[in-house]
C-alpha cells in the first residue's frame, strides 16, 4: 500500500506540472526510496514509533544500498503513465509575471523575429555572405570558403571571451557548464577551462556587467541574428588554428562581426527576403489574424522597429496587405534601438509616401504616417502612451525589452521561437523518463551520503557517474555541443535569468496570442524555492527529508 500512496502522489505531482502537491501516505516504516533514515532522520510517510533497522556495514549495506535504487527505479518507471508526455504545448504563453490582458490598452511590437518570423533557411545566406566579404574585402585566407553554415552547431544566449576565443554557456550565476566551452569548432577540456579562468568555472562580475550583454571582454548573442554569426566566428578560429596562423584574438572577433553587421548595412538580407518572401516570412496569416483581433477589440497598437521602411513596407504589404498602416497607430522604423530608448537628443522625422525624409517639426504622431529616428521620450510625451497598460513584443530581452521594463513600467512579452521546438523534446517520453530518474537519483544520492564506509562509497561514486552521464543524454537532446538555451544541467541558464528578468510573458510566436482572449489574465506557476523543497520531485521520491543530519545535531539544543 505504501508504494501504491507514494506512486499516486508523485503521478499526482506529474499530472499537474509539478505545481504544489501533498506529501505521500505510508502505513509502512519507510518509504520506497528512502531506505533506512539517517541517524535522527524521519521521513513524514513512516510513523516514528517503527523505525526500520540499519544494516550493519560492508556488503551487507552495499546490498541495502542497491536495493533502495532498484526500488527507486521501478517507482520511476510505475509513476510515469503515458498521458505525462505531452503535458505542455508548444502553443502556449508562459508568464513570469501576473498580468491581466483585460487591463492592456495599447500594444507594441518589433518587426523582425517578432511580427515577421523568418524561416531558418535565411542563416546560411548570412553565413555564406559574411564568410565572403571575409575573404574578399578582409582578405581573409581562401581556405575559410570551405566551411558552410552548420545549424546543428551553436544556440542563442552564449557567451564568447574575445581574448581566450571561448564560445561557451553560462548559468544564472556567472559559472561556465563544463563540457560546453569551445575554441573554434573543438571542444575546450574541463581542466583547460577551470585553469584559464584561474582555478575556477566562474567567470568576474565585472567582465560581464554591461546592461546589454556586453563587458569589457566577454560578449553575449543574444538575438536569433547571432547564430549565423557564432558559426562564422568558431569557423574562422578553427581555420586559424587548424592551420597554425598566429592572429589577434580581438582583430578576429571585430573583424568578423563587422563582416555580418555588412550584410545587413549593405542591404542584402533585405534583397533575399524581398525577393522570395514565401520562402523567408512565416506565419503571415497568423500575424495578419493576430493585429485585425486587437484593433477590433478597441486596442491601439504601434511599431518600433530599427529595420527600414521600404523592407517593413513589402513585408507587411506581404503578411497583411497593401492597407496594413490603418491598423497601427504610431509606425517608427530604423529606431535605432536600444538607444531610442535612452537617448533623448534625437528627433523624430516624417517620411513621405516614397520614404524620402520631410523637414518639419514633429508634434504630433498620426495614424498613417511613417516616422524614423526619434526616442522614447518624445514617445511618450506625444502618445501619453505609460505604464501597465502598454504591452511591447519584442525578441531581443536587452534591445528590445530590459529597458522598457526597468526604466518604465511597460510589460514586456518575449518571443522566443526556440521555445516550441524545446517544449516538443520536453514532450518525449525519452525526456521525461531521464529527467525523472535523473532527479530520484540525485535524490538518493543527497538522502544515502550519511553512510560512508568504503562500500558505501564505491556504490555512490557508481551513482553519481550515472547521474552525470543521465545530465549529458538530456543535455544532448535539445543541442549536442550545447544543450538546451534554458538550462544548464539542473541551473538556469544566463539567457533564463534575462529573460524571467525582462519578460512578463514569453512565447515561441506572436500567433500564440490567438489561444487566448483579449482579456485573459496570465498567472504565473508557483514554483518551490530550494526551502520548499519537498514540493520537489526528488524530495517526493526519497522521503521528503531535505537535511538528514537534523537528528544529530538536536542535542545541541
Amino acid at each position: 500500500m505504501a508504494g501504491a500512496g507514494l506512486r499516486a502522489a508523485a503521478r499526482r505531482w506529474l499530472l499537474c506540472g509539478g505545481q504544489g502537491g501533498a506529501r505521500p501516505a505510508s502505513s509502512s516504516p519507510s518509504c520506497p526510496g528512502c531506505g533506512p533514515p539517517g541517524p535522527g532522520a524521519h521521513c513524514p510517510g513512516a510513523p516514528r514509533s517503527a523505525p526500520a533497522p540499519t544494516p550493519a556495514g560492508g556488503a551487507e549495506l552495499s546490498a541495502h544500498l542497491w536495493a533502495r535504487y532498484q526500488d527507486m527505479r521501478r517507482l520511476v518507471h510505475d509513476l510515469l503513465p503515458p498521458e505525462v508526455c505531452s503535458l505542455l504545448n508548444p502553443a502556449a504563453i508562459y508568464a513570469n509575471n501576473e498580468i491581466s490582458l483585460r487591463d492592456v490598452e495599447v500594444y507594441g511590437f518589433d518587426y523582425d523575429y517578432t511580427l515577421a518570423q523568418y524561416a531558418d533557411a535565411l542563416h546560411p545566406e548570412i553565413f555564406g555572405a559574411a564568410r565572403d566579404i571575409l575573404i574578399e574585402h578582409y582578405k581573409y585566407p581562401e581556405g575559410i570558403r570551405k566551411y558552410d553554415y552548420d545549424p546543428s552547431f551553436a544556440i542563442r544566449g552564449l557567451h564568447y571571451d574575445i581574448q581566450k576565443s571561448l564560445l561557451m554557456k553560462i548559468d544564472a550565476f556567472h559559472y561556465v557548464q563544463l563540457g560546453t566551452a569551445y575554441r573554434g569548432l573543438q571542444p575546450v577540456p574541463d581542466e583547460e577551462v577551470i585553469d584559464l579562468y584561474g582555478g575556477t568555472q566562474h567567470i568576474p562580475l565585472y567582465q560581464m556587467s554591461g546592461f546589454y550583454g556586453k563587458g569589457p571582454s566577454i560578449k553575449q548573442f543574444m538575438d536569433i541574428f547571432s547564430l549565423p554569426e557564432m558559426a562564422l566566428l568558431s569557423c574562422v578560429v578553427d581555420y586559424f588554428l587548424g592551420h597554425g596562423l598566429e592572429f589577434d584574438q580581438a582583430h578576429l572577433y571585430k573583424d568578423v562581426t563587422d563582416a555580418i553587421r555588412d550584410v545587413h548595412v549593405k542591404g542584402l538580407m533585405y534583397q533575399w527576403i524581398e525577393r522570395d518572401m514565401e520562402k523567408y516570412i512565416l506565419r503571415g496569416d497568423e500575424t495578419f489574424a493576430v493585429l485585425s483581433r486587437l484593433v477590433a477589440h478597441g486596442k491601439q497598437l504601434f511599431l518600433i522597429t530599427n529595420s527600414p521602411f521600404s523592407f517593413v513596407d513589402k513585408g507587411m504589404r506581404h503578411m497583411v496587405g497593401p492597407d496594413w498602416r490603418q491598423l497601427f497607430d504610431v509606425v517608427i522604423v530604423q529606431a535605432d534601438k536600444p538607444s531610442f530608448f535612452t537617448d533623448r537628443r534625437k528627433p523624430f522625422r516624417k517620411l513621405d509616401e516614397k520614404g524620402s525624409l520631410q523637414w518639419d517639426r514633429i508634434t504630433r504622431l498620426e495614424k498613417g504616417k511613417i516616422y524614423r529616428q526619434g526616442n522614447l521620450f518624445d514617445f511618450l510625451r506625444l502618445t501619453e502612451w505609460r505604464g501597465p497598460r502598454v504591452l511591447y513584443f519584442g525578441d531581443h530581452l536587452y534591445s528590445d525589452l530590459a529597458d522598457l521594463m526597468l526604466r518604465h513600467g511597460w510589460r514586456t512579452g518575449a518571443i522566443i521561437p526556440e521555445l516550441e521546438r524545446e517544449i516538443r523534446i520536453i514532450n518525449t517520453e525519452q525526456y521525461m523518463h531521464s529527467l525523472t530518474w535523473q532527479q530520484a537519483l540525485t535524490g538518493l544520492l543527497e538522502r544515502m551520503q550519511t553512510y560512508q564506509d568504503a562500500e558505501s562509497l564505491q556504490v555512490l561514486a557508481s551513482w553519481m557517474k550515472e547521474r552525470q552521464e543521465l545530465r549529458c543524454v538530456t543535455k544532448a537532446l535539445f543541442n549536442a555541443q550545447f544543450g538546451s538555451i534554458f538550462r544548464t544541467f539542473h541551473n538556469p541558464t544566463y539567457f533564463s535569468r534575462r529573460l524571467v528578468r525582462f519578460s512578463d510573458l514569453y512565447m515561441a510566436s506572436l500567433s500564440c496570442l490567438l489561444n487566448y482572449r483579449v482579456d485573459f489574465t496570465f498567472y504565473p506557476r508557483r514554483t518551490p524555492l530550494q526551502h520548499e523543497a519537498p514540493l520537489w520531485m526528488d524530495q517526493l521520491c526519497t522521503g521528503c527529508m531535505k537535511t538528514p543530519f537534523l537528528g544529530d545535531m538536536a542535542h545541541i539544543r
